[in-house]
């Protein structure tokens, strides 16, 4: 095992050198905590920090980043490829685990769907679930029909209007898939899949792996996803002035007699572009104690033609009737109304067997611009009553290092529970210099079961 020593390196001088005249107050949130049921936040002291019990860094990352269990129960995973620190090259084709992904031996599903596909299509590796009621596996993922299209290239602008989802189901525990079909809304076609999207003018796909599907208690597939919206010309619509724009739905995905899934979509999730000017994306899921889900998305304070401050925040929004309808997002705070900065980059909720809801994403002392910093990187547990993020509970995993470059990103992270120590094994990329390297750590997080009960109260 190699460890380093963690610096708090919270200063706002240095995030203030970073993104000069964009310290703004974080006392003026301008919004208000979310309306709960039950609006009175547990006692901080109720929740204890998770501890770090172990880092392990490595240059390829590990399998188990992206890999998933194969049954209900049981310790046997499987993995995707892994990929080379140049992030060029996959390193094996996938591997299985018997031991909970500790180690792991050469496997891969078949058939393979990619044979034969022609050049500059693709079809993106993305965490399978599994269906806890049926053993089911299900794996959705994004997918791009380009001919010709440069395989080397990272987000062509292309893919904006050219993604769409596939899916493919597994009743033998991810040894053969059944099929592989486009995902489409019921009642759809391929070239109108849900409301408001064309294939081929308007894009619809998952933004990073922390928008993984869930399995709600009811036995619903939830996927969230985002949506390119079209403006009234046709073309795709950017009222934010950002990068690009986008709008969140969650599909469900319900259960048919052959072993597929019956797919509808939520009401769109729209940010004000006012506020947020990428709209919200890269929504993640978590199934509350008293089944309301609720949804975490990434914004965006990014200006190209002003240079006055937007804050930069998480967006939140919660659905009371099986993900079918959303209240508008807001602002995602601490438990105690208090607002916090988080960069333009993804997170993700956690749900842990104790029924505890864990966050892992990035929060600064300082307002940032657009994607900057994304450092530190930090977990903390969302307050089940008030479903804001509890403060006194952060720890911080990793941060930006004096030896480091000025650009650090320390995202895409993904997580999962060792079935045996019931530790969460937490995997990460540090990647430096606009992702020209980057080197990875697994972290194994022990989790205090003696406060499952509270949490549940």
């Amino acid at each position: 095992m190699v460890t380093f020593t963690r610096k708090r390196l919270w200063h706002v001088a240095i995030l203030g050198a970073m993104c000069p005249g964009l310290i703004v107050n974080a006392g003026e949130p301008q919004g208000q905590p979310l309306d709960t049921a039950a609006s009175v936040a547990r006692p901080a002291s109720t929740f204890k920090p998770l501890k770090v019990v172990d880092r392990v860094h490595s240059d390829d990352r590990p399998m188990i980043h992206e890999a998933y269990f194969t049954r209900p129960t049981g310790l046997e995973m499987i993995g995707q490829a892994g990929i080379s620190q140049t992030g060029s090259e996959l390193v094996g084709k996938g591997g299985l685990s018997q031991d909970g992904g500790r180690t792991w031996m050469p496997f891969t599903p078949t058939p393979d769907f990619t044979a034969g596909i022609p050049h500059g299509y693709r079809r993106e590796p993305f965490p399978a679930v599994c269906d806890p009621h049926t053993g089911r596996i299900v794996l959705v993922y994004n997918a791009l029909d380009t001919p010709g299209l440069d395989p080397a290239l990272v987000e062509p602008p292309i893919s904006y209007a050219s993604y769409y989802l596939r899916y493919r189901v597994s009743i033998d525990a991810g040894r053969t898939w059944l099929f592989d079909e486009m995902v489409i809304q019921d009642g759809h076609t391929e070239a109108n899949p849900f409301d408001g999207v064309w294939k081929g003018k308007n894009g619809i796909f998952f933004g990073d792996v922390g928008c993984v599907p869930i399995v709600t208690a009811k036995g619903d597939i939830l996927a969230p996803v985002q949506i390119c919206p079209l403006g009234s010309d046709g073309k795709l619509a950017n009222p934010g002035g950002g990068a690009n724009y986008h709008e969140v739905a969650v599909l469900i995905g319900t259960w048919t007699k052959d072993n597929r899934l019956k797919w509808n979509t939520s009401r769109r999730v729209i940010g004000d572009p006012q506020r947020t000017t990428r709209g919200v994306f890269e929504p993640t899921l978590a199934e509350l104690p008293d089944g309301r889900i609720l949804m975490v998305m990434r914004g965006s304070n990014e200006r190209k033609r002003s240079r006055k401050a937007l804050p930069g925040y998480k967006w939140v929004s919660v659905s009371d009737d099986s993900a079918r309808t959303w209240s508008d997002p807001k602002p995602w705070m601490y438990s105690d109304g208090e607002p916090f900065f988080s960069p333009s980059s993804m997170s993700l909720l956690f749900v842990h067997s104790s029924r505890r809801i864990f966050w892992i994403g990035n929060i600064t002392p300082a307002n940032g611009r657009g994607n900057n910093p994304r450092w530190p990187l930090v977990i903390g547990e969302v307050d089940p009553q008030t479903l804001g993020l509890v403060k006194s509970s952060i720890v911080e995993l990793d941060t930006r290092r004096d030896d480091d470059p000025q650009q650090v990103d320390i995202s895409h992270c993904r997580a999962v529970e060792d079935r045996t120590t019931k530790e969460i094994v937490l995997t990460a990329p540090r990647a430096l210099n606009q992702y020209q390297s980057a080197t990875w750590t697994l972290y194994r997080l022990e989790v205090d079961n003696q406060q499952s009960a509270q949490s549940s109260k």
